[in-house]
């Protein structure tokens, strides 16, 4: 018998398409009851019940209960991460759904990732933080450096607390529309939540699209400047 790691039991958990509607729904970072995950997967309670506790004892989702409710997240950006790396092979090797719909050149455009900035305006935050010197990828590491920390800390990001978080703070995702990284991590989620508060983006309530004001977009295109890709 072979020794290492079971690929085959993460990949039947998340080959199963209601289980990857259930996951998908979670990208964008929500906790959402099992009612509301029945719903997005178009499946019954029941059966959704039953595809959240193999997601959840397979390790792919986190529950946390609050009050009488139930709430279903992704586990962490790692699973997010395969999510992402997963959708990228499928739009590669033309597995793509039939119906397409007047969000899609929004979601290539700007969209949520578990919490940070992906689709094209994501990948062109990167790139620009990579040429203004202040992220320094090597290999699958991501580094922030002394000037990235100074940016972050004048866009009002409390770099203290990201620092001495857990969490890693800059990790490399791989985007499914633009094949090619976009930023994660703690950094990546205080950006995405800055640019929030400051009133750059808001997000389509109905689904991952992220859409910037006319205001937002120019201060973002100064703050990360396409010429410096």
């Amino acid at each position: 018998m072979k020794e290492g790691p079971d690929i085959s039991r993460i990949a039947a958990l998340i080959g199963d398409p209601g289980r990857a509607n259930i996951l998908t729904a979670l990208m964008d970072g929500r906790a959402l009851t099992a009612s509301e995950l029945a719903e997005e997967a178009g499946v019954g309670l029941s059966t959704a019940s039953g595809h959240l506790s193999k997601l959840s004892d397979g390790g792919l989702l986190r529950p946390r209960k609050q009050g009488r409710h139930k709430y279903f997240q992704l586990a962490d950006d790692d699973v997010a991460g395969v999510l992402e790396a997963l959708m990228g092979l499928a739009a590669r090797t033309g597995q793509t759904r039939v119906r397409t719909g007047p969000r899609d050149a929004q979601m290539q455009q700007a969209r949520v990732c578990y919490n940070h900035l992906a689709g094209r305006l994501g990948v062109q935050m990167y790139r620009s933080l990579q040429a203004q010197g202040y992220v320094v990828e090597a290999g699958e590491a991501v580094t922030l450096t002394a000037s990235g920390t100074s940016f972050a800390t004048a866009f009002g990001i409390d770099m203290a607390a990201l620092q001495t978080a857990r969490a890693p703070l800059c990790r490399a995702c791989l985007d499914w529309s633009e094949r090619r990284n976009h930023l994660a991590g703690s950094l990546g989620r205080a950006l995405f939540t800055r640019m929030s508060a400051q009133g750059w983006i808001s997000r389509d309530p109905n689904s991952r699209a992220v859409l910037f004001s006319l205001s937002g977009q120019r201060a973002f295109d100064a703050a990360f400047p396409v010429g410096a890709t």
